[in-house]
């Protein structure tokens, strides 16, 4: 890791909350509104955007856990900002990396969570990918 990797690192994305973004199953929009499943791939990325830019050229990071408590509903057409902070660094096998998230529509809490991904080498994380 490169240096400057502590606790307390912020990174926001902010998206527009669209059609393909509700909850839908057997192909029909049960709510137009964000669901639950597009505020998780949501808090990967910005959790994502806590890590990149401090992995070394050898390594690279994996999600390992994701949750979400999803708290009210955003419909079509809101902008969601999704805050993710970097809270701990876990030095054991691997790198872990564990970010706390939430999820805002203007002041409004929608939903918070956490993330962990695992710091791997590069041919060490091939390697396993290549026996799945």
């Amino acid at each position: 890791m490169k240096s400057g990797f502590t606790p307390g690192i912020v990174r926001e994305v902010t998206i527009l909350v669209t059609e393909e973004m509700c909850p839908a199953f057997d192909g029909v929009v049960v709510h137009r509104c964000c669901s639950t499943w597009s505020v998780a791939h949501h808090f990967e990325m910005a959790a994502r955007k806590v890590l990149v830019e401090y992995l070394e050229e050898h390594e690279e990071g994996i999600g390992s856990h994701v949750s979400v408590d999803h708290l009210a509903p955003c419909g079509v057409g809101k902008t969601v900002r999704i805050r993710a902070e970097l809270k701990e660094v876990i030095r054991d096998r691997h790198l872990r990396v564990v970010c706390e998230l939430a999820a805002y529509d203007g002041d409004r809490l929608l939903a918070r969570g956490k993330q962990v991904q695992v710091v791997m080498n590069k041919q060490q994380l091939a390697h396993y990918l290549e026996r799945s």
